[in-house]
């Protein structure tokens, strides 16, 4: 290792420049703006992170210098130098393991227990891994020997060092030995309960740095609780009790982690915590009840839809959470191919008749009519929205929730709706039979209606409909189209490989094709190690043409609707998904998962 007794920019530039990271004019660059860029950050920081936790004095890393001027690195195509990257060439050239630390992988005790978080954060260091005794510790600055001897020493514990971002471990740090110091003071100080009637709708979530030690750690444990879950880019927050403990879970990318396993007596308290924020009612535990928190991270509103569930040993709380950007995305953006579009794009500009979007639970079908309606959204238009419950409060259209304890339903609604004048109608679900005849009325009388289905795929949705009770002629006369649709995982971008599908793999998929490569994710730090990032839709569109109206009959055989569709063009959901996976967005396996 180099006798250095600092890390500063002149050193890790040296370590960007035989790395290739960085040009010769980049590197002179950075020497005549870092003290200045330095102190500009510096003081950015201290007006925010060092006031966080208490003044601890946090001070501005160079990776986070260098890598805030943004820089190009020379022959990849314009790909930003990142503070990661950085970090990995100054692990590199010192000859120490670089860490990409994932939260979803830690455990709270081990990162809380060994080190006190003012040390943590005044030597910038964390545990993240403990195995026969010895602990990994993640540190920012590799050249900081002397605090890793010092807690040997006074610990009696041996240490491996890895060097990870500062960002990486500051974040850890706000985050697990926040939750942790709430939890652990709310085992000996629960706190009470608020005045319902004072909550306001709008919950503003504060952020660590206006956590105070005098407020209830109930309050602290779920915002740092809802920060985290922001953070990692969660879809669903579960909290659930067990015999002796509670474990929390997030769903990303679609798939449930453990993150947090917490004592069993605070349990209550944190469901009660989120149900006054959610507006229920503290009292009754014994029924199911929903709820919605309105809220904010890094300066954008999301939505929170909340469930709590009588379960074996306590209640169960799911906390959906909705972000304005996935949830209302341009009809472009949706991931349709395009005659997929064209056709679903002439659907919507229809003046009246009923699109029916399938799929079930957690495929997107919120998203794409959202989506739609946002896309003939005008002064001009009256939108309106009957959903159970409201997935989202948007400004534009006119929602009405179902409440069913009062008798407002489905059909209810929608039966008295035509009074509102409306030109647009958005059913969250047909349920049954009156829902159903609501909405072909509505559609006989020169709305267009939206709603959702729950089948496989776009030609049962005709026969669900028969068999629910619609006369076969009225389904001819209002029935535009049909979209069926899946969400696939993408592969990471970070870790992509390619392969050749096997003899096996190939049968299975029935496919005739030149070239069988494929591709995979390896696994990497960016994806946890699960080699998918984020996902992508997948759409059936079945356009409702003359052939497929003069096949309609009671008694329609659903093979005679496929195969009709499939004269028409229209490309089923396995075939749209093996499209996908030859194009590197997914996998065979999530194509098989998928599909069927």
């Amino acid at each position: 290792m180099p006798q250095k007794t600092s890390l500063n920019i002149e050193f890790v530039s040296q370590a960007l420049l035989k790395k290739g990271l960085i040009s010769k004019e980049q590197y002179k660059d950075i020497l005549v703006k870092g003290d200045t860029q330095t102190a500009r950050l510096q003081k950015y920081q201290e007006a925010g992170f060092s006031r966080r936790f208490h003044q601890v004095p946090v001070l501005v890393s160079p990776a986070e210098v260098i890598s805030s001027f943004n820089i190009e690195v020379p022959g990849k195509n314009g790909k930003i130098l990142t503070e990661d990257a950085i970090t990995e060439a100054i692990a590199s050239s010192v000859g120490m393991e670089y860490r990409k630390i994932d939260p979803m992988k830690l455990d709270l005790d081990t990162v809380t227990k060994h080190v006190p978080r003012p040390f943590a954060l005044r030597h910038m260091l964390v545990p993240i891994a403990e195995t026969d005794g010895t602990i990994t510790m993640a540190v920012a600055d590799p050249f900081n020997v002397e605090a890793i001897d010092n807690l040997q020493d006074t610990k009696r514990i041996k240490i491996k060092r890895v060097l990870s971002s500062k960002s990486d471990i500051m974040k850890i740090i706000r985050e697990f030995y926040g939750f942790r110091a709430s939890v652990i003071a709310a085992e000996t100080e629960i706190a009470p309960a608020s005045d319902l009637g004072n909550l306001e709708q709008y919950f503003k979530l504060r952020g660590p740095h206006d956590l105070e030690a005098t407020d209830q750690h109930i309050i602290n444990a779920v915002e740092y609780l809802m920060q985290y879950a922001f953070d990692q880019r969660a879809s669903d927050i579960h909290i659930e009790p067990k015999r002796e403990k509670s474990y929390i879970r997030l769903r990303v990318d679609g798939v449930l982690h453990y993150i947090h396993t917490i004592p069993k007596s605070l349990h209550p308290p944190i469901v009660s915590r989120i149900k006054m924020l959610s507006r229920m009612d503290i009292a009754e535990k014994r029924r199911p009840q929903d709820g919605r928190i309105k809220t904010n991270f890094k300066g954008k509103e999301i939505e929170l839809r909340v469930s709590t569930l009588p379960v074996g040993f306590g209640e169960k709380v799911v906390i959906r959470i909705f972000d304005p950007d996935i949830l209302m995305q341009d009809i472009d953006e949706l991931g349709l191919y395009p005659r997929e579009y064209q056709l679903f794009n002439a659907f919507i500009r229809r003046p009246n008749g009923i699109i029916l979007v399938t799929g079930p639970t957690g495929s997107g079908k919120t998203t794409t009519l959202y989506s739609s309606l946002r896309a003939l959204s005008s002064p001009e238009v009256n939108i309106v929205t009957i959903e159970d419950p409201i997935e989202m409060v948007i400004e534009e259209f006119n929602q009405v929730g179902v409440q069913p304890a009062l008798g407002v339903t489905f059909a209810n609604i929608l039966r008295n709706i035509l009074r509102q004048d409306p030109d647009i109608i958005m059913v969250g679900e047909i349920r049954d039979r009156e829902t159903a005849d609501n909405a072909v009325q509505a559609a006989l009388t020169g709305h267009l209606v939206f709603s959702t289905l729950h089948t496989n795929d776009a030609p049962t949705a005709i026969t669900r409909l028969i068999d629910i009770g619609i006369p076969s002629f009225l389904l001819s006369s209002t029935l535009v189209g049909v979209v069926a649709q899946r969400l696939v995982r993408k592969i990471c971008p970070h870790c992509r490989r390619e392969r050749k599908l096997t003899k096996e793999e190939i049968e299975h998929l029935n496919i005739e094709k030149k070239s069988y490569s494929v591709w995979y994710g390896e696994g990497c730090a960016e994806c946890r190690g699960t080699g998918y990032r984020g996902r992508a839709g997948i759409f059936e569109v079945m356009d409702f043409t003359d052939k497929i109206k003069s096949t309609i009959s009671d008694k329609v055989e659903l093979s005679a609707i496929y195969e009709i569709a499939a004269e028409d063009g229209m490309i089923n959901l396995r075939h749209v998904a093996i499209k996908k996976m030859f194009e590197g967005i997914t996998t065979y396996e999530e194509v098989i998962a998928m599909t069927g």
